[in-house]
């Protein structure tokens, strides 16, 4: 069975019951955090078979999560209301900081065939700016402030260009999502903005953002795919009960709706780069 929880209040109540919370012992529900990348309600569809085969594999019900921002997961991680969530990278070392968590797994990029991704400076196609250095003094876009793709690495490549996003923009607006984002700069409402590759493909590709609308500009170098995490204070039999369920996924219709050509496992040090640049860029506080 599964069962969804809309609200951060009903979850933290879920997680009343202190064999659920801080406890050594394992829960009889796997509660479940997904980062809104997207739309939340868009996420929870996405990720409604994976929580049904989460459930099957592990013989226990599962609550998705998906809140209207990416703090929210992070608190609801470190406040032990969550046993297992969907983080970025940047999302990730932020609860890392305040909690015991360790990622899993993390699912192989069909486009790539491997775990990693990339993020984009995009602006209007009809745009007279050609690289990101021209981008000094206008408006910028980006998604949610703890987006790795859409935050981080996006000020990354504007510092690379000799923009610093805290100082040197005329206006930097944080959309909440990618796809926000990506409508943003389609519409011509801001000069630039950052957003994750593969999510500007499947825009496209779903006709959300028309092909001709806009253009990349820059492309970051590889980044380490969205980690699976789990709370340290779960036993190690049900931490690698949860490993094997993903590494075990071969149904080609689940691994297409998860976007995934199949799943690795990825180690706490994968994610040290991520840190590092966010601290560098004041980015390593967690933020809505």
């Amino acid at each position: 069975m599964l069962v969804y929880a809309a609200m951060l209040l009903l979850l933290a109540g879920c997680g009343g019951d202190g064999s659920q919370g801080g406890s050594s012992e394992d829960p009889e529900v796997l509660r479940v955090g997904l980062v809104p990348n997207q739309n939340p309600e868009k996420v929870e569809a996405e990720y409604t078979p994976l929580g049904d085969y989460l459930s099957e594999q592990l013989g226990r019900e599962v609550e998705l999560f998906v809140p209207t921002s990416y703090n929210a997961v992070v608190e609801a991680m470190t406040n032990d209301e969550l046993d297992l969530a969907y983080f970025g990278g940047l999302t990730y070392v932020q609860a890392r900081e305040r909690a015991n968590v360790s990622p899993l797994v993390t699912e192989i990029n069909p486009r790539t065939g491997d775990t990693t991704y990339h993020s984009l400076i995009i602006v209007p196609a009809n745009s007279d700016i050609q690289e990101v250095s021209e981008l000094e003094g206008e408006t910028f876009a980006f998604g949610s402030v703890s987006s790795t793709s859409g935050s981080l690495y996006p000020a990354i490549m504007l510092r690379n260009g000799g923009i610093d996003y805290r100082t040197d923009l005329e206006e930097k607006i944080y959309t909440g999502g990618h796809d926000a984002t990506a409508q943003a700069v389609a519409n011509g409402r801001v000069a630039g903005g950052g957003i994750e590759d593969r999510i500007l493909y499947r825009l496209q590709d779903e006709g959300t953002v028309e092909e001709g609308f806009v253009r990349a500009i820059e492309e970051s170098d590889p980044i380490e795919g969205y980690p699976w995490v789990v709370r340290d204070n779960l036993s190690e039999d049900l931490k690698e009960e949860i490993t094997q369920a993903f590494l075990g996924i071969e149904d080609p219709v689940l691994l297409d709706l998860l976007r995934a050509a199949g799943y690795e496992r990825v180690e706490d040090e994968d994610y040290d780069y991520v840190e590092e640049q966010a601290r560098e860029l004041d980015l390593l506080t967690a933020e809505s």
